[in-house]
């Protein structure tokens, strides 16, 4: 069977400030996003948050709507704020019970041809099994799987999983199996709490049961770490190090329950030999397909953008009785924007633009022999 996984980065609708040129331009909106999603979500505001919030508002472009360039404020019941004739923003709320409503990014369509290089990804990989990183919802990627794949010429999938996480800007993670792979038992983690009481996850980390024509039975665990680009720099080395270790709990309780054949596949967000990653990756017995004789990674070491060993942050890890299974691997960059000077890869002829890529992330595939 082959096992592969795609950091799809959206499918049909992707949050505008995600959309923007580079991470480095939509970050400082994304960063705000997050600061003022936080104040407005505490129990009682203070003065100090109260003007906080206010200043938030503005730079995000509040000041006179409740939608903004990257953002829309829905108040559904209640007070919130007032807008003085003279400009500026009053925060009347005493706290998050005294209005009903939320905070949203603001989507806008993907371009049509990254798109169909993302569907045509998805088709060339041939994989019986595909973790689908950073999509919306699964009724959106069942509509990718029955529409897009087959208006490329590719055969849709014949199972279709996502769990809602934790993430407001809809990107999930989920699994996708052919006719012959039926997806069977499930587990969500979105509820695994930190001492603080805020969610392990940033997304989630399903445990999905997978069976083969053949009859073995395999847990994959599709993940999406915290980022690196969301928030300060210790915080969020902090985050996924927490995330690192729970997932190489859960792994070593299924390990405890007599299950052999597990993979952890997805975008971790870090280096091999970051310390975020260690308790995972260092302290277990799970092992990067990278690391096989018989993997090819094309001629670069990374997954990401220029794919140098500083952008090696999609992984396929296995245990010991998988990776004794391995046939072959490899990484998947037809749908990567190559660069022009000079060009790093073969890509789509339909990808002439970066804009056109349909990811920024290869995808990994391993064959095993089960």
């Amino acid at each position: 069977m082959r096992l592969a996984v795609y950091n799809v980065e959206n499918l049909f609708d992707r949050a505008k400030a995600m959309n923007l040129g580079s991470w480095e331009e939509g970050r400082p909106v994304l960063d705000r996003f997050a600061a003022l999603n936080g104040l407005l979500g505490q129990v009682s505001y203070g003065g100090g948050d109260r003007a906080k919030m206010a200043t938030l508002m503005i730079e995000l472009g509040l000041e006179k709507s409740d939608t903004g360039p990257f953002v829309l404020l829905r108040r559904n019941r209640g007070g919130l704020l007032k807008r003085p004739k003279t400009g500026g923003i009053e925060i009347t709320a005493g706290g998050r019970a005294d209005w009903v409503g939320s905070l949203e990014l603001r989507d806008e369509p993907i371009n049509e041809h990254a798109m169909r290089n993302t569907a045509r990804v998805m088709s060339d990989l041939g994989a019986d099994v595909l973790g689908v990183v950073e999509a919306e919802s699964r009724p959106v990627l069942s509509a990718f799987n029955r529409e897009i794949l087959s208006a490329i010429g590719g055969a849709p999938f014949r199972h279709v999983m996502v769990i809602d996480g934790n993430d407001e800007r809809g990107i999930d993670v989920g699994l996708m199996s052919r006719e012959g792979y039926p997806i069977g038992a499930m587990r969500s983690h979105v509820d695994d709490l930190l001492p603080n009481g805020e969610p392990v996850f940033s997304r989630d980390c399903p445990e999905f049961e997978i069976t083969t024509p053949g009859g073995a039975r395999l847990v994959v665990m599709v993940n999406h770490l915290k980022s690196k680009g969301y928030g300060g720099k210790a915080a969020s080395d902090a985050r996924r190090k927490a995330q690192a270790r729970r997932i190489a709990e859960i792994y070593e309780g299924l390990i405890g329950q007599g299950v052999e054949y597990i993979a952890v596949i997805g975008d971790l967000n870090d280096t091999p030999g970051s310390a975020p990653l260690k308790p995972l990756i260092e302290n277990t017995d799970l092992t990067d397909i990278f690391e096989h004789v018989a993997f090819d990674d094309g001629g670069y070491p990374g997954t990401y953008g220029s794919c140098t060993a500083a952008n090696k942050i999609d992984y396929i890890l296995l245990s010991p009785a998988l990776y004794a299974k391995v046939v072959a691997g490899g990484i998947f960059r037809k749908g990567m924007w190559p660069g022009v000077r000079p060009k790093k890869w073969n890509v789509y002829d339909e990808l002439k633009r970066p804009e056109e890529a349909g990811s920024d992330h290869a995808a990994l595939w391993v064959d095993l022999d089960i």
